[in-house]
């Protein structure tokens, strides 16, 4: 096995072949290089990494490797190696692999404080017929979805820059509701423009012409991902989110997709009082299966570094926790 970084820039032609998931994609590094993040292309001939790097401090920086098939012992033994001469402190690995299927996780590598993943999602089963689909959700799922029909909502891909707009002010407008902090407009545009038509889909649901509910779809490797989602307070009453995600169901069956990924969850079992407990419950009344993936690692490079990293971290949680 030969392994190696793909140093000239690469183009599309077969790399996506031999990656899972879509932020393995070739797009997708095209989408972080152009937010002005490093990208590396790492291939064992079978299998293609794309990892990032995320400067730190005086030099360092900690690598970012998300949703690759689990590393090989060969792949971990070129990366410690790599970072050693690269003043990498740690790599962060979130394998797209479901526990159930995983073998023994390599010791060197240690369960992350951090993870950007959680570790369980839900996973729906979309090759069925629709009749078998809608008998397998909750009650109150499919009385949802009927009342939002009966009312008059319309859903819509739109797939442009019109539905991206839409889509985004309503995302910005939930995260302010929710306080939620994450990407910026211009991190989700260049993703937008980079991955539309291809990986990415813009579900919107209307009611007298008011959009009201919006996703983001990726489409890859015959998986549905269900990766961003916004609301509207408006017109809660006619159920338009319900009747999206039904009709995001059906658009998922219509491009080719026979697995719907709802990219996170609580586990089985969760906190009703949990701030997650809301969209865990909304994406369980489809049917969907639970699923407990590997995990997140760190793959240690710089030991010493990697103590003060992790305590300067949990010194700027606490400060913004005070905020």
């Amino acid at each position: 096995m030969t392994i190696s970084f793909i140093k000239e820039p690469i183009e599309n032609k077969g790399y996506d072949d031999k990656v899972i998931h879509p932020l393995q994609s070739y797009l997708w590094g095209k989408a972080r290089e152009k937010m002005g993040t490093r990208v590396m292309h790492l291939t064992d001939g079978k299998n293609n990494y794309q990892l990032t790097l995320h400067p730190l401090f005086f030099g360092y920086k900690l690598g970012y490797l998300p949703r690759s098939i689990t590393p090989s012992t060969p792949i971990l033994n070129f990366l410690k190696e790599w970072g050693l001469k690269n003043k990498i402190i740690f790599i962060k690995i979130e394998p797209y692999t479901e526990k159930s299927e995983s073998k023994t996780i390599d010791p060197r590598l240690k369960i992350s404080d951090h993870p950007l993943f959680p570790s369980w999602t839900q996973i729906l089963d979309i090759d069925k017929p629709e009749e078998e689909l809608l008998k397998n959700m909750h009650q109150k799922t499919r009385y949802n979805i009927r009342l939002a029909q009966k009312k008059g909502v319309v859903i819509k891909e739109e797939s442009n820059d019109k539905g991206f707009k839409i889509f985004a002010d309503l995302y910005f407008e939930t995260c302010r509701r929710q306080k939620y902090y994450g990407h910026n407009l211009n991190y989700h545009k260049t993703v937008w423009e980079n991955l539309k038509n291809n990986i990415s889909h813009i579900m919107i649901a209307y009611y007298n012409n008011i959009p009201l509910a919006a996703y983001e779809l990726f489409f890859f490797k015959k998986r549905l991902y269900y990766v961003y989602g916004g609301t509207s307070l408006l017109h809660r009453n006619v159920m338009a989110a319900n009747l999206l995600m039904w009709e995001s169901i059906r658009f998922g069956k219509k491009i080719g997709a026979t697995k719907f990924d709802m990219w996170g969850s609580l586990p089985p079992g969760y906190d009703q009082s949990h701030d997650w407990a809301g969209f865990t419950r909304f994406k369980e009344g489809y049917g969907c299966k639970f699923v407990e993936m590997v995990g997140s690692y760190d793959l240690i490079v710089n030991p010493t570094l990697y103590t003060i990293y992790g305590l300067a971290h949990k010194i700027r949680s606490l400060v913004l926790k005070m905020k």
